[in-house]
């Protein structure tokens, strides 16, 4: 039996964008629904990407700072955390999250449907779940169906010794050698984690220097303290072959094009993700992804279809979980003619590596490039009050600013909450400040935000002298 229903938007994905999109136009009194092929609402997001990883890294660092804890007071034999009192924490937090958005959108009447959404015609949606389907007619759609982690060339992920990031969550136990073949965010995220477990550790990457847009000064501090975890880089490498040793138990052989050679309990791929539109039947539509199963929209998030939007991952850069949720909330008010300020330039990265990193503005090698004159302020943690309290000798905070116009250009940040700090400097950007405002501001003590006075003065001295 097929049932058809009629919307005024329609968002195929609950993730950040179609949430935020379906929240959005049910306030502008319209009807919304949503699909999700999941049981959990969230998209990847919240079931394998953005919480599920944060949540693992908080939970590493909550055990290891337990089990360190015990090993002073004089226990002896402490076990270390396993990875399923790991995951435990992991699961706990998916559920919790993805109830909460479920009831959010139950409370703006938004109607949410769940199982397998492809295009008939562009205005209908067949939506499957085992044997039913719904014929969904909107006037306007949203794709935001997310990513799908790159697969590897030529050999397939097992789940077991071969894997990709999603398939970290099903992983019985802490591996004592991994290699991460992919030195971009995720890869780095959880190349740190495990190796804060005790895994040994090595990543492989074709470029010469990892994560090239952060601050250079940044990733050099990043690359010395996850070696000090004794994390192995070999950088500027490719990867020539896979192979699974025979055997028991299985391990699996990875070949370099230089000759080298890797012998590993788990091969980790993180080398990109690919947009999530290939089940979708976008012809039908009128649409086309590209290569790399992303859709190209314009100012507005629409596509070549003028009636259907994309947002959020599936549009490619910057791919961040706080970007696609605004962006799918200005989708829908294009979408129904709403006037709305667009999205500033100025939003903030962050990497949840060990230690985190945080960005906002621009870099270094982007202002040489530019040649735009600038000076830099910088403070380190071990300088910092709270630096101090917290056992962070290493971290530090820079800004940038402009040497005749004292205008801030950009703040860049690693250590300790560094991802919450870099607020401060966001806003100071957005609204066109510099360094005046850090120089006579009062900052609470101890605080990391000392760091901001700290880092003016040390640009002020440099300007003046």
């Amino acid at each position: 039996m097929t049932i058809t229903k009629e919307f005024d938007f329609l968002c195929i994905g609950s993730g950040p964008a179609g949430q935020r999109a379906a929240v959005q136009a049910a306030k502008l009194g319209l009807r919304v629904a949503v699909i999700e092929k999941r049981l959990a609402v969230g998209g990847t997001c919240v079931v394998s990407g953005t919480i599920p990883s944060k949540t693992f890294r908080e939970a590493v660092l909550s055990l290891k700072a337990t089990h360190r804890d015990r090993e002073g007071l004089g226990f002896q034999s402490v076990a270390p955390p396993t990875m399923g009192e790991l995951l435990d924490k992991v699961a706990h937090m998916v559920r919790l999250e993805s109830q909460i958005i479920e009831n959010q959108l139950g409370r703006n009447g938004i109607t949410l449907i769940r199982g397998d959404g492809f295009f008939k015609d562009p205005h209908t949606v067949e939506v499957r779940s085992g044997s039913e389907a719904i014929l969904l007619r909107a006037a306007n759609i949203l794709i935001a169906v997310g990513t799908i982690p790159a697969p590897p060339p030529e050999i397939r992920t097992d789940g077991q010794v071969i894997i990709d990031s999603d398939d970290i969550l099903q992983l019985s136990h802490i591996p004592r050698t991994m290699v991460v073949i992919g030195a971009g965010v995720i890869g780095i995220e959880y190349a740190s984690m495990f190796a804060c477990l005790g895994t040994e550790v090595t990543i492989i990457e074709q470029r010469a220097r990892p994560l090239e847009f952060l601050d250079h000064e940044i990733v050099d501090e990043l690359i010395h303290q996850m070696r000090n975890q004794n994390v192995i880089f070999r950088l500027g490498e490719t990867v020539e072959r896979l192979e699974l040793s025979p055997g028991l138990p299985k391990r699996v052989i990875v070949h370099l094009e230089s000759g080298k050679r890797h012998v590993s309990e788990l091969a980790l791929f993180s080398i990109g993700r690919l947009g999530a539109t290939g089940t979708l039947q976008l012809e039908a539509a009128g649409l086309q992804a590209d290569s790399r199963g992303r859709l190209k929209v314009d100012a507005e998030f629409r596509t070549s279809v003028s009636h259907i939007f994309a947002a959020g991952d599936v549009i490619g850069y910057p791919s961040l979980a706080a970007t696609s949720s605004e962006q799918g909330r200005l989708a829908a008010c294009y979408a129904f003619g709403r006037p709305v300020e667009p999205m500033p330039s100025h939003f903030p990265i962050g990497i949840y590596a060990i230690p985190e990193i945080s960005m906002v503005g621009k870099t270094e090698a982007t202002l040489t490039q530019e040649r735009v004159p600038y000076e830099v302020g910088l403070a380190r943690y071990r300088e910092i009050a709270r630096g101090i309290i917290l056992g962070d000798d290493s971290g530090l905070l820079k800004m940038l600013f402009h040497r005749d116009t004292q205008q801030l250009l950009g703040v860049h940040a690693i250590g300790t909450g560094a991802t919450e700090l870099i607020h401060i400097g966001q806003a100071v950007l957005g609204m066109g400040g510099g360094l005046s405002y850090f120089l006579t501001t009062v900052f609470n003590y101890p605080t990391l935000a000392e760091c901001y006075k700290v880092a003016a003065l040390d640009a002020f001295n440099k300007i003046h002298n």
